[in-house]
C-alpha cells in the first residue's frame, strides 16, 4: 500500500486546489473522500473538481454511481482500497481528499464496517416513521438498541440513524460493535485547512453565488428529467434541497440561496466534529496565511520519513 496524504477540513477551505498542487508536485492520485462527490451529474452542487483539473493528475471515486443508486461505506472501502492498491502498484502516492469525516476516518482508523446487504422497504419504513413521528423518534429506537452508535450520530442525520437500526434488525448485533477498527496497512499524514469562522463563511457565500452563476438551478432540473426525484438521498444534499423547493414553487429563488449559505454554515459547523483543531494527529494550516509552501514541506518530510523506513 501507498504512503496516504489525506488533505481534510471544512467545504470551501481549498482542500481540492491544495492537494492537486501536492500531487503534482510529488507523484500523487487522488481519492475522493466527499460523499456527494462519488454521484454522476450532480458537479456543480458538490463543487466537484473539474475536468482539467482530473485531467491533469488521476482522480478515483469521483461519479461511480447513478444518484438513485445504492451506495454504502463498505463499498466505499472496498473501493478506496482498489484504488490504493493500484496507486501503490504504480508507484505513486496517495492523497485522500474531502470534507466527509465518516470516510476519511473511517479509512484512516481501519474500521471493519459491516457488510449489510441494503433492506430497501425496511429503509422506507424507517424513514416514513422519521417522517410522521419526528427524527428524534428514531433516534430514541437507536438509543435503545444501540446507545454508543446514538450517542455518535447526530438525530438529524436520518440516513445514519436509518443504517445503524437497519445493521442491528439485520443482523440482532449493534452497529457499534460491528465497527471494529483494525490497523491499516498504510502510514498517513493528515492536513488540515481551517480559517476563522467569519472568513470561511464569506468563502462559502462566494461559492454558493458562483454555483448559482455556473448554473445550480439548471443541473438540479436536468436531475428531475432525467427521473431523479427530489426525495432521493443524493439529492437530499446541500443545494440540491433547496433548489428542489424552489423548483416546486414553495420559495423563491433568493430565499433559496439564502438557504443552502445557511444550512452550509451549518454544515461547515458541524465538519468540525469530526476534524476537531485540538486533535494532535491534524497538522493545521490556516488559509489566512501562506498554505502550499508549508504544506509541501510536510508531505515531503512524511516521504522521507517514509523511505528511511523502507531502506
Amino acid at each position: 500500500m501507498p504512503p496516504v496524504i489525506a488533505v481534510v477540513g471544512p467545504t470551501a477551505v481549498g482542500k481540492s486546489g491544495l492537494a492537486l498542487a501536492l500531487a503534482t508536485a510529488v507523484g500523487g492520485e487522488i481519492v475522493n473522500a466527499d460523499s456527494r462527490q462519488v454521484y454522476r451529474h450532480m458537479a456543480i452542487g458538490t463543487a466537484k473538481p473539474g475536468l482539467s483539473e482530473r485531467g491533469a493528475i488521476s482522480h478515483h471515486l469521483y461519479d461511480i454511481v447513478d444518484p438513485d443508486g445504492e451506495f454504502s461505506l463498505a463499498l466505499y472501502h472496498r473501493m478506496v482500497g482498489e484504488a490504493f492498491a493500484g496507486i501503490g502498484a504504480r508507484g505513486k502516492i496517495a492523497f485522500l481528499v474531502g470534507g466527509s469525516g465518516q470516510y476519511v476516518w473511517s479509512v484512516i482508523e481501519g474500521w471493519q464496517v459491516p457488510v449489510v446487504t441494503p433492506q430497501p422497504e425496511l429503509r422506507r419504513l424507517l424513514e416514513a416513521e422519521a417522517g410522521a413521528r419526528g427524527v428524534e423518534s428514531l433516534h430514541r429506537e437507536l438509543e435503545r438498541v444501540d446507545p454508543d452508535a446514538a450517542r455518535k450520530i447526530d438525530p438529524r442525520n436520518v440516513r445514519r440513524v436509518v443504517r445503524a437500526i437497519e445493521v442491528h434488525r439485520v443482523t440482532g448485533k449493534r452497529f457499534s460493535e460491528l465497527a471494529r477498527k483494525t490497523p491499516p496497512q498504510f502510514h498517513v499524514l493528515v492536513i488540515g485547512l481551517t480559517a476563522d469562522r467569519a472568513e470561511l463563511y464569506r468563502r462559502i457565500d462566494l461559492r454558493v453565488d458562483g454555483m448559482v452563476e455556473q448554473g445550480l438551478v439548471a443541473e438540479v432540473e436536468g436531475l428531475v428529467k432525467r427521473g431523479y426525484g427530489l426525495e432521493l438521498p443524493a439529492m437530499s444534499g446541500l443545494g440540491y434541497k433547496q433548489i428542489g423547493t424552489f423548483l416546486k414553487g414553495k420559495i423563491d429563488l433568493p430565499t433559496a440561496i439564502q438557504q443552502v449559505k445557511n444550512e452550509t454554515h451549518r454544515f461547515a459547523r458541524q465538519q468540525y466534529a469530526w476534524f476537531r483543531l485540538k486533535d494532535e494527529r491534524i497538522r493545521w494550516l490556516d488559509i489566512g496565511g501562506e498554505v502550499e509552501k508549508p504544506a509541501l514541506e510536510l508531505v515531503r518530510d512524511f516521504l522521507r520519513a517514509q523511505q528511511s523506513v523502507m531502506a
